[in-house]
């Protein structure tokens, strides 16, 4: 099975070719007029001025952290390599997010342009963006650990060291994962929020309107976090996956005593084959005009998934062994694709739930649009009432899966389970990925004053792009939940062994454990605090800018005071349009792209030193129980605190866009610049922090103490023991 191996990185440069190819596609298609064009380099030259801007920051934590690395890992029994192994994750993980928003960049413009002549194109275009992300991601994720690990089993003849060296990788992933998500969240909600409040509320003009100053900062928002940002989120959750389910590979046994690292090599080879699935699923994704997106999109991850069942079972049954041995007691091979299967169902019903709690025209959503007719105390209520609920089905699915995976493979059914859940990463991010670019063509045709019925469409994209999006966020979380677990597990695993085989005994009688978990429970509501109280301040950065501007540019105050004299769709006068046309381009969106990247590169660095020192100074001063309890208090609390979040986030968005579209509420209809619409705006606002930058940074976090754990357990295994 070893030769096998080799397969596992070629999969990864097939992955690579196929977003090439993609990229390609996107660049011939019509880039549409002078106007579009000058906006989608704007938008490109503000994204990857910020991505330069926060790789320079983080090019010296990753060597800090990597000579640290190779320090304490440089004595016997240890491996340096583990510090390569760091790097190669950190510049994989920042690699997967360039290539997928260099691409979103392309397509954004594209796909408004294609929006002219319909739905259909126009979703061909922005799924084709998003594809680019979704192979790109786990492309390099293979050819990343699939590499290492051949290199490695040359290197180290015990497979422990080989899984140790290894688990480096995953904590580069992490470490750029979360980084990069809260940075690129405080990017995009600074200028969200402030585009929001004084353009939408305080000027009374429509979302992304050209005299906006925010309105480019707002744009390339939606680049650094939900396509870079969320692509290094998701390579780090597949990394931490297939890592974790390989680590506990290394310790089965077969019945006759001998190792069996078949086990070992299968989460790869698995992720291998879900590629070629992916870019199946990628194929079956189109729309008839006047069709629904969301059905579509559906069709292409659905029936990937079904078809990723079939690989997996056969794979499976064919690879390993019919029983082994793991914590003494014996499992089987059939086992082990049920523990895989009930994974990547659990995902599919989270996704399900999450639809539900967040979707366009749902119970939960349509309760947020009606208590927002008595204002935004009401609607911000309901939307607090409708994310805390939305906790109880997805943790008792996460619960369930748990004793399931369990029950038919032990803790290396959990792993397996988590990987069951990504092994279709690459379809999963491309539905994903899709919906920034889509939100980001609706703004390119408001600012380019494209048709009314380009931007109708662009919306329609966009609405079913918030859903796949907090879809996305469910199978992100679900994940987290069951590779933690199985991180911890892995991590548990090697402290016994390094203890010569005395159990690690984590009890909740144990004092120091105690305190380890009420830390560790803590921890997500401090982190949720920090990257809240980071988007609040740069957004008051924001506002006090776009103000300025405002008041100071005389051209744009005198549109503004035009604007107020007509209604949505109303022809001017000429003189009246003489003093429209004059604003063009008078503001300074420099300089709110400029505020938004200072902000968010400063306020990045405290969120993440607090979730990777965390782990080091218990695990040194306390010792691995209390490690574990900390682990145990942070992911139960985060993976709570997570699904709250992200699904208040997504319904406060979609009951603000349901409004905008028009709504009846006891018979009165209500759209945009009401009353109703300004409070549901004050609730999206309040939405934007919570579903874009504390909420999804909140599986990272959880995952990357994990890591941490595990890197650090050769270290920390006998203090206080």
């Amino acid at each position: 099975m070893s030769d096998m191996m080799i397969w596992v990185p070629v999969m990864g440069i097939v992955a690579l070719i196929y977003s090439f190819w993609r990229t390609g596609w996107i660049s011939k298609q019509d880039e549409g007029s002078e106007k579009m064009i000058a906006i989608g380099k704007y938008i490109s030259d503000g994204a990857m001025a910020f991505l330069k801007a926060e790789y320079r920051v983080l090019s010296v934590f990753i060597i800090a952290v990597a000579i640290l690395l190779g320090i304490a890992n440089s004595g016997e029994g240890k491996s340096p390599l583990v510090a390569a192994s760091f790097i190669v994750g950190a510049l994989t993980s920042g690699l997967a997010g360039f290539l997928g928003m260099r691409v979103a960049t392309k397509a954004n413009y594209r796909t408004a342009q294609a929006a002219r002549s319909g739905l259909s194109k126009a979703l061909g275009v922005a799924f084709a963006g998003g594809s680019v992300m979704g192979l790109s991601v786990v492309g390099l994720g293979v050819i990343g650990l699939g590499c290492l690990f051949l290199i490695y089993r040359e290197i180290f003849t015990d497979l422990s060291m080989v899984m140790s060296v290894l688990s480096g990788f995953s904590l580069g992933a992490s470490s750029i994962a979360l980084f990069a998500r809260v940075g690129g969240g405080i990017y995009t909600k600074a200028a969200d929020v402030g585009a929001d409040l004084v353009g939408k509320v305080e000027a009374g003009i429509p979302e992304d309107h050209p005299l906006n100053p925010a309105t480019i900062a707002d744009n390339v928002g939606d680049n650094v976090g939900d396509v870079a940002g969320m692509g290094a989120d998701l390579f780090e959750s597949y990394v931490g996956s297939i890592v974790g389910s390989m680590v506990l590979g290394a310790t089965i046994v077969l019945s006759s005593g001998a190792l069996a690292p078949e086990f070992v090599f299968l989460p790869l080879l698995i992720a291998g084959a879900g590629i070629l699935v992916s870019i199946t699923g990628t194929f079956m994704v189109s729309v008839k005009e006047g069709g629904d997106p969301q059905k579509s999109l559906n069709i292409g991850e659905f029936g990937s998934s079904a078809i990723m069942v079939v690989v997996m079972f056969f794979m499976i049954t064919q690879m390993l062994p019919a029983t082994f041995i793991l914590g003494g007691a014996e499992y089987t091979n059939y086992g082990v694709f049920w523990a895989t299967t009930i994974g990547l169902v659990a995902g599919l019903g989270i996704g399900f739930i999450t639809e539900h709690y967040t979707g366009t025209g749902t119970s939960p959503v349509n309760s947020i649009v009606n208590q927002s007719q008595t204002g935004a105390a009401t609607n911000l209520i309901a939307g607090l009432g409708v994310g805390m609920q939305s906790t109880a089905i997805p943790v008792l699915i996460i619960a369930a899966s748990i004793m399931g995976a369990f029950h038919f493979a032990g803790l290396y059914g959990i792993a397996m389970a988590a990987l069951g859940m990504l092994a279709n990463t690459g379809m999963q991010l491309a539905v994903d990925a899709y919906g920034p670019i889509s939100d980001n063509a609706g703004g390119i045709a408001e600012m380019a004053q494209l048709p009314a019925e380009v931007r109708q469409r662009t919306d329609k994209l966009d609405a079913v792009g918030n859903t796949t999006a907090a879809i996305g966020k469910g199978f992100a979380i679900g994940s987290a939940a069951l590779t933690a677990l199985a991180l911890f597990a892995a991590f548990r695993t090697t402290v016994q062994a390094l203890r010569g085989g005395d159990p690690m005994n984590i009890s909740i009688t144990d004092p120091t454990v105690m305190a380890g978990l009420f830390v560790g429970g803590m921890l997500p509501f401090l982190f949720s605090s920090m990257a809240m109280g980071a988007v609040g301040r740069a957004a008051m950065a924001m506002i006090e800018e776009v103000r300025r501007q405002f008041k100071s540019i005389p051209e744009l105050a005198a549109a503004l005071t035009v604007m107020k004299k007509y209604e949505e769709g109303q022809k001017m006068s000429a003189e009246d349009q003489k003093i429209f046309d004059a604003a063009d381009g008078k503001a300074e969106y420099g300089k709110c792209v400029t505020i938004s990247t200072e902000a968010a590169i400063k306020e990045m660095m405290l969120p993440g030193l607090l979730a990777i020192l965390t782990p080091v100074v218990v695990g040194y001063v306390f010792g691995a129980e209390a490690l574990g309890g900390l682990l145990a208090g942070v992911t139960v609390t985060g993976v709570l605190m997570a699904i709250f979040q992200s699904n208040a986030g997504g319904a406060w968005d979609n009951a603000k866009k349901m409004i905008e579209n028009g709504v009846e509420i006891n018979g009165i209809k209500y759209g945009k610049g009401s009353d109703v619409h300004k409070a549901a705006v004050v609730g999206d606002t309040v939405g934007d922090p919570f579903k874009d930058t504390s909420g999804p940074s909140l599986n990272i976090l959880i995952k990357l103490m994990s890591v941490v754990a595990l890197v650090i357990a050769p270290l920390i295994a006998t203090i206080g023991y």
